[in-house]
């Protein structure tokens, strides 16, 4: 059965290898983290370039696996008991890839550390970065009252702070072992130079940071995985 061809969302999208998972995605922060994780997990899937235009994002078969209409989603032919699974939101999609195989999210007590710091991301690295970035690079630029963009980049310096205190103990991945917590991180580091911000929150201060994103980049499947799904149509 073509188990992918149940979902709406095929009917825009259609699955050439439908005994794969298909990623829904583009290659923004939230979108790597996916593609990364399954190179990184060598497990088979297809790409769909789905675009951040509302024509994308807010079509109805989008929003058929995806209701808060964002990327990146997926279907997994293979879902629990066989069944076919739709999932949004990335850092649900981690968890849900990491137990699929057991790897990258650590067991006993490093689990639940893997898990803190993926929420970490989820709920502070990530929208602030994002947030800061619209104020900087985007739209929020051009808005005279100071206050807001100063909420943001001194958040965006705590932040910092809180991860470059943690990595100085000499460990080369947030948890000591390399997880789904530091694809979940380091792609929003990385957004720093798309926002041209680096200088704004003192990124040379952070000498443990600096080189935790330079190991992270190094990794052949996180060179594969930043460009999956092409920008370019």
């Amino acid at each position: 059965m073509n188990a992918p061809a149940q979902f709406p969302v095929a009917a825009r999208w259609p699955a050439k290898h439908p005994e794969r998972l298909q990623l829904y995605s583009f290659p923004t922060p939230n979108g790597v983290k996916v593609s990364i994780a399954l190179e990184e997990l060598g497990l088979p899937y297809e790409p769909h370039r789905v675009t951040l235009s509302d024509d994308d994002v807010k079509s109805p078969e989008f929003l058929s696996i995806s209701p808060n209409n964002k990327i990146p989603a997926i279907v997994d032919p293979d879902g629990p008991g066989g069944a076919p699974l739709a999932l949004f939101e990335s850092g649900a999609i981690l968890i849900y890839l990491a137990e699929k195989t057991g790897r990258l999210i650590g067991a006993g007590a490093a689990k639940p550390e893997t898990i803190k710091w993926l929420m970490w991301q989820m709920g502070g690295l990530g929208p602030m970065l994002g947030q800061m970035g619209f104020f900087v690079k985007f739209a929020g630029r051009d808005i005279e009252d100071p206050r807001p963009r100063e909420r943001y980049v001194n958040e965006a310096k705590r932040l910092l702070n809180v991860l470059e205190t943690h990595l100085s103990d000499g460990r080369d991945w947030v948890t000591g072992t390399y997880s789904i917590a530091d694809i979940a991180i380091v792609p929003w580091l990385r957004a720093l130079d798309f926002y041209e911000a680096k200088d704004m929150v003192g990124w040379s201060d952070h000498p443990h940071i600096v080189a935790y994103l330079d190991r992270f980049l190094a990794r052949p499947a996180v060179q594969r995985g930043l460009d999956i799904p092409s920008r370019e149509g």
